[in-house]
């Protein structure tokens, strides 16, 4: 999970510096004179981007979590079908030998 949260900060880091844009719910902090006012802005800031990659943490866990449910139904219909054909080809197998090829 840690990793997870390095690798997001980092893309976060990466795609803000290469491509300045708003960020809906970001508040403008150089406008404000007083340090008081100023300093609460950055904290409400901060406050909203860390719910922000609290939220999409949770949603790509989410996803990570339905993604390997999915990958372990795969699997076990996948060893399913592999044991059904294996019962079909030992049941032809057995059809054969039972029965001898006319000529």
């Amino acid at each position: 999970m840690t990793h997870f949260v390095l690798g997001l900060l980092a893309v976060l880091a990466i795609s803000a510096t290469a491509a300045a844009q708003d960020i809906r719910g970001l508040e403008v902090c150089t406008a404000e004179k007083a340090m008081e006012r100023r300093t609460s802005c950055l904290q409400s800031n901060v406050e909203f981007l860390h719910q922000a990659l609290d939220k999409q943490a949770r949603e790509t866990r989410a996803r990570l979590d339905a993604a390997r449910r999915e990958a372990i139904a795969q699997k076990a219909e996948i060893a399913a079908l592999k044991n059904a054909l294996a019962k079909l080809q030992r049941e032809l197998a057995e059809l054969k030998k039972a029965k001898p090829a006319k000529k």
